[in-house]
Formats: structure tokens, C-alpha cells, sequence
């Protein structure tokens, strides 16, 4: 994976859990991801940082949709 991809990843992936307040960030990393979810990567990230706040339900939907985006 390129580096310029790779720091765009991990670029989306702090913003989303920055905007969630997500504790265990550090677990997730650009290189769990492989090229064929990037798209729906960025899709989540576009989707997340157009909402102002999160029902407790949405957070854990997101938070389940980015495991299952993982390799």
C-alpha cells in the first residue's frame, strides 16, 4: 500500500474515531485494510463527519461496520 494511501487511511480512521470518542483507536490501522474496502472506508469517514452526534446504537454500528471492513 502506498505511503500516501496509507497516511490518508489512518487520516480517516482518527477522524472517525475522534468524532465517536472511541477509546481503543490504537487498534485499528490503515494496513487492516485491505484495497478493496477503501471505498466503503471512505464512504463511512464521508457519512460520520456529516452527523453532529451519535445515538449510542449508531456508535456501536459504526464501530461493528469498521470491524467487519477489516482484512
Amino acid at each position: 500500500m502506498p505511503s500516501q494511501q496509507t497516511e490518508t487511511l489512518n487520516k480517516m480512521i482518527e477522524d472517525i474515531s475522534q468524532k465517536l470518542n472511541m477509546l481503543n483507536v490504537g487498534v485499528i490501522k490503515a494496513e487492516d485494510f485491505s484495497d478493496e474496502k477503501i471505498e466503503d472506508l471512505t464512504y463511512l469517514h464521508q457519512m460520520v463527519m456529516k452527523k453532529e452526534s451519535f445515538s449510542p446504537s449508531e456508535m456501536q454500528a459504526i464501530a461493528q461496520e469498521l470491524a467487519s471492513l477489516r482484512k
